[in-house]
């Protein structure tokens, strides 16, 4: 614990004395502790200028695949049908005539109290032959309909009351229904074990619905005329991109249009040109230096001022959006960087070239995104990139700067505690003197006192 010598004897203010020249011993470390907030200030930016660059790299190498940035119109001239388009999509129009809409099979059973057998055994056939046998917990409806939704054979079972027998027992029908709608998934339910007695054959028993395709034609009437069926009711990639889903038959045509949604694809390619161009801004304006304009004023340097690593990763950006691709100038698209490194993108100018040659559009943009995904990941590759392997080396330092500062708190503390031991060395010393000096003068006072007559 430190002594307060304040004034003891020196009366000297020994602890402001103290603190004075630990002020100075400690220039070094606060240099150290200085130079370490610094690093980590600038350890967080570049955290987190990588963290963006590596989110470009991700968004990069999907707008990589062709079309990945367009976006389609899909109509259709009947509620009866969604048409829906994908990236991959390219302009269409045509009529299709709707025959039939896919279907679940279903069969309703005659009307029972209880299960005639015991124990009550049923056999399950599926569209391709292959048979199940099962065996209910109990002759219940409930148990029997439980057994077969159980069986898992993609049906489900229900019990539906079905009034009463002459004695007023309620009697049951057993609803079955395929899990899923089209021809593969019509099935049979046999009584008992084999195929002997078909459920929906018996008196009072009947197939409701019975399981099938839907079915669709391209080109009617036409020699090209084509017919198309689907289990599920879609017809996915009818055309290249584009899927059709039907609820409804028709015997009138219909009609399916898929065109290029100009606003939406403005949007998707100015977004992902508004990305990079917020990357290479804030790489700008971390660069940037404050020079003094006055006496008494300090110059400010940005965070990545001066920045190797930052500023060639600002170059290698610029290049991959700004250089043509495939003799192409991406600024005939609408991408363009000025002559202060700002990147812009011309909706206008960008639309026209959409509606001139999509094709072309679409190169230019996957070449482009191409290159900025080279770069990305070359900087922001988490075991070897560029700019991680400098975040790297950067906290290296700092923890090296925080080994320094520890060595040199040890060394103040030391220190602290000698000058602490010299200054209570002093007052004590001092108080000796001063002892001493209280004494001699009270002796000499004690001294008896001559005059000059005594002499004669």
């Amino acid at each position: 614990m430190a002594l307060s010598l304040d004034g003891l004897v020196s009366g000297m203010d020994t602890t402001a004395v103290i603190k004075a020249l630990m002020d100075v011993e400690s220039i070094p470390r606060n240099l150290l502790s200085a130079k370490k907030d610094d690093k980590n200030v600038i350890i967080s930016n570049l955290q987190s200028l990588n963290s963006a660059i590596q989110d470009l790299a991700t968004k990069a190498k999907a707008a990589t695949v062709p079309g990945s940035l367009s976006r389609w119109t899909a109509t259709s001239s009947s509620p009866s049908a969604t048409v829906t388009a994908g990236a991959d999509a390219a302009p269409v129009s045509a009529d299709v005539v709707v025959d039939a809409v896919a279907q679940r099979h279903g069969i309703v059973t005659s009307a029972f109290s209880t299960w005639p057998a015991d124990p009550p055994i049923l056999t399950l056939e599926n569209a391709a032959g292959e048979l199940r046998e099962i065996t209910a917990a109990s002759g219940s409806a409930q148990d029997v309909a439980r057994a077969i939704t159980a069986s898992g054979f993609g049906v489900t079972a229900t019990a539906v009351p079905s009034g009463e027998d002459a004695s007023g027992t309620t009697l049951y029908r057993l609803q079955v229904t395929a899990d899923e709608p089209g021809a593969d998934g019509t099935f049979r339910i046999f009584r008992g074990s084999g195929t002997s007695t078909d459920l929906a054959a018996e008196p009072g028993a009947a197939v409701i619905t019975t399981g099938a395709d839907a079915r669709i034609r391209l080109w009617a009437g036409t020699a090209a005329e084509q017919t198309l069926t689907s289990g599920s009711g879609t017809f996915t990639g009818l055309f290249p991109g584009v899927d059709l889903t039907v609820v409804a038959a028709s015997t009138d045509p219909l009609t399916i249009t898929v065109s290029t949604d100009i606003a939406a694809q403005k949007t998707s390619h100015g977004d992902f040109v508004k990305q990079l161009a917020g990357i290479l801004t804030r790489i700008d304006n971390g660069s940037k230096a404050t020079v003094a304009d006055g006496p008494g004023k300090d110059t400010t340097l940005g965070v990545f001022t001066g920045d190797s690593t930052v500023r060639a990763l600002r170059g290698a950006l610029a290049d991959a959006i700004q250089h043509p691709v495939g003799g192409i100038s991406p600024s005939t698209v609408g991408v363009s960087i000025d002559r202060y490194g700002a990147l812009s993108f011309d909706a206008d100018k960008f639309a026209t070239a959409l509606a001139d040659d999509p094709a072309s559009v679409d190169a230019v943009f996957s070449g482009i995104a191409a290159r900025v995904q080279e770069v990305s990941e070359r900087y922001s590759d988490k075991y070897d990139g560029l700019l991680t392997s400098r975040i790297t080396g950067q906290e290296r330092e700092v923890r090296s700067l925080g080994d320094q500062i520890g060595s040199w708190d040890v060394r103040l503390a030391q220190r602290k505690t000698t000058l602490e031991r010299t200054y209570a060395q002093l007052e004590t010393m001092l108080g000796r003197l001063k002892s001493q000096s209280d004494y001699l003068g009270s002796q000499l006072a004690a001294l008896p006192k001559t005059s000059s007559g005594d002499a004669s």
